[in-house]
């Protein structure tokens, strides 16, 4: 019994020593007490909004929202919305509930102000820039886009960033303001028919017509190709070596995917100058030598 009793004695030192340290106080902000407990309560809590906050985002994107008409770039400017609301109000509330004095921090907080002002200006403008891209729409969501040196198709739009994938399966973050600061092309803005125009040179010795209506049987055997619009054939200029063409065709299978069509339509005219005879010239330069003698 006597063991026991010592025992238990020392269980509970162990306990109030602990509880000692753990509301230990650390120092202080203005009349708030800060401990070990206190910051491991706030930290907890904070893990735990983010966890429920991020859960109700993606309830009400893919439960909630889903089953409206609302465009599906409204529907991301809602979820994210909610979702930051909940985190700044949830903030506040849990440092008030560690005891913490918000007006306490009114003092650090103007101090930092500035100093994290400076740090911001990327940030508030990437954010302001993704409520201008969600409310104007001027790119959306499955759109066929080209932005500096990246071009791909957008797969989400966030307040602060856009995320492209491109044709190799690449993800690309781009920053909002990149799209309103900057040129971009978008392919599929309106629809997704677009005009391709491909250079095509032959010979002198050939007959114009003939090429023309070369070209345009290539186009009308591509299944890619949009009957209509009808594709054209448009002679460009007498080059220094050729007679240079363009054909122009119209498609809404390889938006994506611009460079496939263009190889599908190279090996084919390729195949039909070859079966008729049609010389593709080369550049040629004549190379005069003078002797000493001269």
């Amino acid at each position: 019994m006597d063991y026991f009793n010592d025992f238990l004695s020392r269980v509970l030192n162990v306990i109030s020593e602990f509880l000692f340290i753990f509301n230990r106080t650390l120092f202080k902000i203005g009349d708030s007490e800060v401990s070990i407990g206190t910051i491991v309560i706030f930290f907890a809590s904070f893990y735990l909004l983010v966890l429920v906050s991020k859960n109700v985002r993606l309830l009400l994107l893919n439960k909630i929202l889903a089953r409206s008409k609302l465009k599906k770039s409204f529907r991301e400017s809602i979820a994210n919305g909610v979702r930051i609301t909940m985190m700044l109000i949830g903030t506040i509330i849990i440092i008030q509930a560690v005891g913490i004095d918000l007006s306490a921090l009114s003092l650090l907080a103007g101090a930092l102000g500035v100093g994290i002002g400076f740090g911001f200006q990327k940030v508030t403008d990437n954010l302001i820039s993704g409520l201008t891209i969600l409310v104007e729409e001027p790119i959306k969501v499955g759109d066929r886009v080209e932005v500096g040196e990246v071009s791909g198709d957008i797969v989400n739009i966030s307040l602060r960033a856009t995320t492209i994938v491109t044709n190799d399966n690449i993800s690309i973050i781009v920053p909002n303001s990149e799209f309103i600061s900057s040129q971009v092309i978008n392919w599929s803005h309106n629809n997704r028919i677009i005009r391709f125009r491909l250079p095509v040179g032959v010979s002198y010795e050939e007959d114009p017509e003939i090429i023309k209506k070369l070209l345009l049987e290539v186009a009308d055997e591509n299944p890619n190709v949009q009957k209509e619009p009808k594709p054209k054939v448009f002679f460009e200029k007498f080059g220094d070596s050729s007679l240079d063409f363009k054909l122009g065709i119209w498609t809404s299978s390889h938006t994506d995917k611009p460079e496939f069509i263009r190889s599908e339509i190279n090996y084919a005219i390729f195949q039909k100058f070859r079966e008729n005879n049609i010389k593709i010239p080369f550049p040629q330069r004549d190379v005069h030598i003078k002797s000493k003698s001269e």
